[in-house]
């Protein structure tokens, strides 16, 4: 229920090629902070907890299908005849529901709830509007429909650019194509929307021009924020979104006690938390799923995906957090580590050129140089498992499944196959041959080959 008690409805749509976009992947999959611009729009809606969910699909609706599985029932516009005939494909899967519907479009999707919120509380003024418009004045009005309105927002007549005369195009107030419509009011007006204009569509905005000339009352709300209604129909607009969003999730978090050294250099994901007196170094990556706790420095070159960081750990440069990974309070990853599926333990710490998979590291280990744990053998992952205080020599490769022992040492440059008990050593080299002279009488045997043959 969105205002007082009124059910609602979300209609998205979401049928075009995206031609521009030259992609197989359908345009509003395309991901921005590693979530699809979809995701990021129903996100927003989902805060007015809709009853129904309708997305308007044509081409590649397979795609879109099984992206949003049962989120969203998915209506067929086959073939595209104009935004009015894409609304009208909705008809079937809002059967019986009475209440608003908000129209949105999967290629705009920072539409913010609160907006959504406004046009909905319009909806229902005193003056009961048939149609509410989203309107926004950007600096540049290109060839964007214009809202032409009254002073108090009731709308005289709206007008796409291609069909409007050079006075109203002098209007800067744009048309978002974002509508709230009570759904008793809908699809009857959409039923007297016709197809003579110069793209021979049937236009949406046409639903509002229709209930003026009946007498009824359509108004524009205008946001102030432009970008919110900016759609995406090329990788360079897909940029310039990834661009906007990352500024601003940047600015968050230094507002929020984070300290980034070169905030132009750092990339959020979507889900990316962070607690109070975090440091980041520059041209750290955050792909999705990262949690990182309170006074946590995260080195320069550094990536992190699907990892969880308690308090006081360090990591980097250059390391790499796979999904699974998880680091104990005050536990250090160093430069050139990477690790997957792991849970390092607290205070224990992995300095220098290491691959931790699968594994469980136990507080107060450490983890020398170069040091793997073997965790693939072609066919299945298997796990290790290191005690607390445990020692890895550098250079050690560690077959799993196998266990090492609390306060265990295993040598540098050892290959353990074989679990290592408590506090036990374990030395696992080749036997060390000593021929005295060997490598002088070696020298010297190649250099007269080298001197004969050139000779």
């Amino acid at each position: 229920m969105t205002f007082a008690s009124s059910p609602l409805a979300i209609v998205v749509l979401a049928a075009g090629k995206g031609t521009r976009m030259k992609s197989d992947l359908h345009k509003v999959l395309h991901p921005i902070a590693g979530r699809p611009m979809l995701d990021h729009l129903l996100a927003s809606a989902r805060e007015l907890a809709p009853e129904r969910q309708v997305v308007i699909a044509g081409h590649g609706r397979e795609q879109l299908e099984k992206a949003l599985g049962t989120r969203a029932a998915i209506a067929v516009q086959e073939p595209q005849l104009g935004t009015g005939h894409a609304v009208q494909q909705a008809q079937a899967a809002l059967a019986g529901f009475d209440g608003d519907v908000l129209i949105l479009y999967g290629d705009v999707p920072f539409v913010r709830p609160e907006t959504m919120r406004a046009m909905i509380a319009r909806l229902h003024a005193e003056d009961a509007p048939a149609v509410v418009v989203l309107g926004f004045e950007p600096a540049e009005p290109l060839q964007y429909g214009r809202v032409l309105a009254h002073d108090d927002g009731r709308i005289a007549m709206m007008v796409e650019y291609k069909d409007a005369t050079e006075e109203q195009r002098a209007c800067r107030l744009c048309n978002s194509g974002l509508m709230a419509v009570k759904s008793a009011d809908l699809f009857d007006l959409l039923a007297k929307v016709g197809n003579e204009n110069s793209q021979g569509e049937y236009y949406l905005v046409d639903i509002v021009n229709i209930a003026t000339l009946e007498g009824r009352a359509c108004a524009v709300i205008v946001t102030d924020d432009p970008d919110e209604v900016g759609g995406i129909n090329s990788r360079g607009e897909l940029a310039e979104a990834e661009a906007r969003w990352q500024h601003r999730r940047r600015a968050l978090a230094m507002a929020e006690g984070v300290t980034l050294v070169a905030p132009e250099t750092v990339y959020f994901a979507w889900d990316t938390q962070l607690g109070r007196d975090v440091t980041i170094e520059p041209n750290v990556v955050f792909g999705p799923g990262v949690t990182v706790a309170d006074d946590v420095t995260i080195h320069a070159f550094s990536h992190l995906e699907g990892a969880t960081l308690e308090s006081g750990v360090a990591i980097g440069p250059f390391a790499r957090l796979r999904p699974g990974a998880v680091l104990k309070r005050g536990s250090k990853v160093g430069n050139f580590v990477e690790m997957k599926q792991a849970v390092l333990g607290e205070g224990a710490k992995a300095n220098h050129l290491t691959y931790l998979g699968n594994a469980e590291i136990g507080a107060g280990a450490n983890i020398g140089a170069g040091t793997i744990t073997c965790n693939y053998d072609g066919y299945f992952k298997h796990r290790t498992v290191i005690g607390e205080r445990a020692f890895i020599g550098s250079n050690s490769a560690l077959v799993a499944p196998v266990r090492i022992g609390a306060d265990a040492i295993v040598a540098a440059g050892s290959a353990v196959t074989r679990d290592v008990a408590d506090g036990e050593l374990r030395l696992v080299r080749g036997e060390q041959l000593v021929k005295p002279g060997w490598a002088d009488r070696f020298h010297d045997a190649m250099k007269k080959k080298k001197v004969e043959k050139d000779g």
